[in-house]
């Protein structure tokens, strides 16, 4: 598949790994999930998936029900969920998701790693019609799995597409469907890895190795950020 690809499929990696090393981020999704929703994963499906996020990650339990505590807190109240967007280096866009308890802080960190980027933060709305919303569970295929029949439960919760690559399996849907699918993937009894609503480009662009490189400087400062959640581009 070319050079190009392999370099962005091990940066990708190269990111998750990193990112599930921050037991603080996820900390603060599960503390989010919580006040939203209340502290009980069982009537709180957020939560329930923000404690599942951590838990394939290796966080510790005691790390997780500490900050279901903290959603009772005062502390709680002040960490607010904000998106910003931005345009990066050879054009490239870039969308962030941050849970922040210092907006001024976070809007000055995030400017300063778009500068020093070769980018610049753009106004809000101005990229988010570009990606599309979209529930992903991942889960691992396993013998004993019937796709078929899998793929005809899952399409009554909203399935869109279901995809397989090697051991893994991915069902893609509406992020309004998020709740539902991941539901139904329980009472199937599979055992879902990771499961988020995420950002998908809906017009990818293709950039040169050259370029990937000045691209992934700055998405690495910009996921280095405390109080940054996830970072989207437009890059296929």
């Amino acid at each position: 598949m070319g050079r190009a690809f392999e370099y962005r499929r091990a940066a990708k990696e190269k990111r998750w790994d990193k990112m599930s090393k921050m037991f603080p981020k996820l900390a603060k999704s599960i503390t989010v999930a919580a006040k939203e929703g209340g502290p009980d994963p069982e009537s709180n499906a957020k939560l329930r998936t923000a404690i599942l996020n951590a838990k394939a990650e290796n966080m510790p339990k005691d790390n997780i029900e500490s900050a279901i505590k903290r959603a009772t807190g005062k502390d709680a109240a002040l960490i607010t969920e904000i998106n910003y967007e931005g345009k990066g280096p050879h054009g490239v866009l870039i969308f962030v998701e941050c849970a922040s308890d210092n907006t001024n802080r976070t809007v000055s960190n995030l400017k300063t790693y778009f500068n020093k980027g070769g980018g610049q933060l753009v106004q809000g709305g101005s990229l988010e019609f570009l990606f599309d919303r979209k529930s992903v569970i991942e889960f691992e295929k396993k013998e004993d799995h019937n796709l078929e029949e899998i793929e005809l439960e899952l399409i009554d919760a909203g399935l869109e597409e279901l995809e397989v690559s090697d051991d893994r399996v991915y069902v893609y849907g509406e992020f309004t469907s998020f709740g539902n699918l991941t539901t139904a993937c329980e009472e199937m009894g599979i055992e879902v890895a990771k499961a988020s609503v995420q950002r998908i480009p809906n017009n990818p662009m293709e950039f040169t190795e050259e370029q990937l490189e000045d691209i992934e400087k700055l998405i690495d400062r910009i996921e280095d950020d405390e109080d940054v959640q996830a970072v989207y581009t437009n890059s296929a």
